[in-house]
């Protein structure tokens, strides 16, 4: 292999001028990079290792920016990024942080959307495509050349994606969609069409039943979807074509990694106890963790999640109608593996579905069911027609389990940091807050429970709430933590956490604590009942709000009495949230002493935020305890 030709390759013109030989050097090149990054940094290593050859043709064949590529999701945009001037962020390990794991247009021309939710690459092409086609009709030429969408089988599920299919068909015109099929979404594939791609990979595209042929749409199969010469050729054939078309690719997903089959392996060849990735259809593809983050013990997602399944399993047997829906990300909400294949019938993953997802479950809850739909807080956003129209509006009792909420370092298309000022805002949605495992379990029994009520959403736990109760010895083993907890609430009466719950009682001064902000509402009444040599101590009353999507209108007018300043702690965006709620309620309330309370309200900005570390965050916001007690004692001088 010639070395450092990836180092030398600082534009698509670079790949263009290698010879045919330095193409599949580079290839190799590639894989080795991907796999040495993914031990030390990690990321989303999988998916790209099965689209190098498939990235490098593209560039090969195509003129990057001029041509435009759409990466679905674009977490297999890693090889894009390498060949458009980036490759040192993934060879230089000092560098490793550069870079986002998706397409950016501030990092390069060459991307041209920030994405990182599934299915919209088609839509986006269309557009590109249109505007395209109506500048040449009136001027004779566009900056935009060729258009290529890049989907991979997963993605497909998204309804979106069909839209964007059906749509493409009646535009006509330049528009190439590329199917990246490696047989695999990030758990398995679901759904009826996944039968008939596999009819098509096994008859090299002849098949009878083509659901791109459906839509009326041309179709190209590549069954040597990691050769990069066959790509090129076939990429070739295509470019400048007139009318959209679907090139149909079979790749290996993780294509690079040890082909590990041993016994002992699960269904989809990872180790139960200790999955790791391998080439092929293997669930641990998705995520690859670096090698300083081995071992350690599980996340709160994780934590939570499993002690919210196995809480729900154990109820299995006698309850036929509690079904636990996942629209594709299992695995990182702490839906195992082990669990999926317990619960049978009791758990669906309707892959890349969340509308579809929210809309099933509330078709299981008007039967008579009891659904918990659990998925990301940032993926629950695709819901919020779903959660108005079929759940809300329908006043069926389905379950909503948010995991990922809140403040985060996560990148800009992850944030979870918007979801309270989503799900408090629609009528007949009760939003719940748990400030430890035994709320969320005594919330999760309530609302799965047979009480008559609508739709719940349960704000999962976050690492902010697992490290206390890691430092107070409770955050044992989740499967037993929830064997061994019986619900301490009536799961057949009214709603138990309407009621704000008073902590510790106090004056002068009232901390309102919501959810994964009650451990840093504790550590501000303990600093505040500390005399500092220049304040008095104060000795605060604490209080855990546990819901946000109504008023303790009772608790806060009693707060009035005995209390000048009421201060509430969230981790969201404060524009539209709960803390702006609690404000406005004593500033129209007509008990005098109420309407006189100050309030004081902590949480985020509204903005976008790209992997800034939470601790830089929270300085932001002034989300610390010393900032808080800070602000507390300068209004208590005023």
């Amino acid at each position: 292999m010639t070395a450092g030709i990836l180092s030398s390759i600082h534009t698509p013109a670079d790949v263009h001028a290698l010879s045919a030989q330095q193409l599949r050097d580079l290839c190799f090149e590639i894989r080795t990079t991907l796999l040495d990054y993914g031990r030390k940094h990690g990321g989303h290593i999988g998916s790209n290792l099965g689209v190098v050859e498939l990235t490098v043709a593209l560039h090969r064949v195509f003129n990057s920016p001029h041509d435009r590529f759409i990466f679905d999701v674009s977490h297999q945009s890693y090889v894009h990024k390498m060949l458009t001037g980036r490759a040192e962020a993934y060879l230089d390990e000092s560098r490793f942080g550069e870079v986002t794991g998706f397409t950016n247009p501030l990092e390069s021309e060459h991307d041209s959307f920030v994405l990182g939710h599934t299915g919209t690459s088609i839509s986006l092409a269309c557009g590109l495509a249109k505007t395209r086609d109506m500048q040449r009709a009136a001027t004779g030429e566009s900056a935009i050349g060729n258009v290529v969408s890049i989907i991979g089988d997963g993605s497909l599920s998204s309804a979106i994606a069909f839209e964007g299919l059906n749509n493409a068909a009646e535009q006509g015109g330049n528009l190439i969609i590329i199917v990246n099929d490696n047989e695999m979404s990030i758990a398995e594939d679901f759904g009826g069409m996944y039968g008939q791609l596999a009819k098509l990979r096994a008859s090299n595209g002849t098949a009878e039943l083509n659901l791109f042929k459906a839509f009326g749409l041309d179709y190209r199969y590549v069954e040597q979807g990691n050769d990069v010469d066959t790509l090129v050729e076939v990429l070739n054939e295509v470019k400048g074509i007139d009318h959209p078309i679907v090139v149909h690719v079979h790749t290996t997903k993780g294509l690079g990694f040890d082909d590990d089959t041993e016994s002992g392996n699960g269904s989809d060849g990872c180790n139960q106890t200790n999955p790791q990735p391998h080439a092929g259809q293997c669930e641990a593809n998705h995520w690859q963790d670096p090698e300083s983050s081995l071992g350690k013990p599980l996340d709160a997602r994780k934590y939570y999640g499993e002690m919210a399944m196995a809480s729900l399993e154990r109820r299995f047997s006698s309850e036929p109608g509690l079904v636990v829906i996942s629209p594709a990300t299992p695995g990182s909400n702490g839906i195992t593996r082990d669990f999926r294949e317990r619960a049978s019938a009791h758990y669906v993953d309707t892959g890349i579905t969340e509308e579809h997802a929210a809309a099933f479950a509330a078709g299981i809850a008007k039967a008579g069911g009891r659904p918990v739909l659990a998925t990301s807080a940032t993926f629950f956003q695709r819901t919020f027609d779903q959660l108005q129209q079929e759940l809300a509006l329908n006043h069926v009792p389905a379950t909503l389990l948010i995991f990922g909420a809140g403040i985060s370092g996560a990148d800009n298309t992850h944030s979870g940091t918007f979801d309270m000022t989503m799900f408090a805002n629609v009528p007949d949605v009760t939003c719940l807050a748990p400030a430890s495992g035994e709320q969320m379990l005594d919330m999760l029994a309530w609302a799965t429970g047979p009480s008559e009520h609508g739709v719940v959403a349960i704000r999962m736990p976050g690492e902010q709430i697992l490290a206390l109760e890691r430092a107070a010895d409770m955050a044992f083993d989740p499967l037993q933590r929830a064997e061994e907890h019986d619900p301490a609430v009536n799961i057949a009466g009214e709603c138990p956490f309407t009621r704000y719950q008073i902590v510790q009682p106090g004056r002068d001064v009232a901390i309102l604590g919501l959810g994964n902000t009650m451990p840093l509402a504790a550590e501000v009444m303990s600093a505040l009942a500390e005399d500092d040599g220049t304040h008095a101590a104060i000795t605060a009353t604490l209080v855990d709000a546990l819901q946000y999507s109504a008023m303790d209108a009772e608790l806060l007018t009693m707060l009035a009495d005995g209390h000048r300043l009421v201060v509430t702690l969230e981790d969201g965006q404060l524009e539209g949230g709960w803390g702006e709620k609690v404000t406005a309620f004593y500033a129209n309330s007509s008990n005098a002493k109420a309407s006189h309370v100050r309030v004081l309200i902590f949480g985020a900005s509204k903005e976008f935020t790209d992997r800034v570390p939470l601790d830089e965050l929270n300085e932001r916001y002034g989300l610390t305890a010393a900032t808080i007690v800070s602000r507390i004692r300068g209004v208590l001088d005023e």
